[in-house]
């Protein structure tokens, strides 16, 4: 299987963790894209016409994009359970994936408005209400890690590779002080040899 990929993706990240906790990271073989909002990468792009990573190739030559596509394929083909079966478990589960996920969505919109706009067209109001997103999503993960414990899944998981992406680009933002008990969780979480393979450089 081929795997386009960014070593800061958090997306990216979610994945490798993923294959690394399944035993499953070398059958993956690595490709590094240049994925970016305006700049396509046509290399991407020939495979995903959203032109974004992660985007797994599979042997078949079948095309799966999306983190959550391609981590519940993995979960499936390893059979490893981060995915629960039907039921309340699984609501939850793909509910606070959900919502990893969207913290992500707005920490990268506050990447993109420093990073790929031009200064004059920024726009203050619009980083303040994704950051604003980013700490109502923080006191959902807040009020849950007390019941973390030692879970690995697809939430805590991606509550991971969150909180690591807020480290590396938003360390203004203090996460630690509003959320410490998720701070104590992700100190905890952040040593398995999966998160430490996966570090962003």
């Amino acid at each position: 299987m081929k795997l386009f990929y960014a070593k800061t993706s958090p997306f990216v990240r979610k994945v490798l963790v993923v294959a690394h906790e399944l035993g499953m990271f070398e059958r993956l073989e690595l490709l590094p894209a240049a994925a970016h909002p305006i700049n396509r990468d046509a290399s991407i792009r020939a495979q995903n016409p959203l032109a974004q990573v992660p985007t797994l190739i599979l042997d078949d030559g079948t095309v799966l994009a999306d983190s959550r596509v391609i981590c519940e394929y993995l979960d499936h083909l390893g059979q490893g359970g981060f995915f629960p079966a039907p039921g309340p478990a699984r609501w939850a589960a793909l509910a606070a994936q959900s919502t990893g996920d969207g913290l992500l969505d707005a920490a990268l919109l506050c990447v993109y408005e420093t990073r790929v706009r031009q200064e004059n067209e920024r726009s203050p109001a619009w980083v303040a209400g994704q950051r604003e997103k980013i700490v109502d999503a923080l006191a959902r993960i807040e009020a849950a890690a007390p019941g973390f414990g030692e879970r690995v899944d697809i939430a805590t998981i991606t509550y991971g590779c969150a909180l690591g992406y807020l480290d590396l680009r938003l360390p203004d933002l203090g996460w630690r002080e509003r959320a410490p008990a998720a701070a104590d969780w992700y100190a905890r979480f952040g040593e398995r040899p999966s998160m430490q393979a996966t570090r962003p450089e």
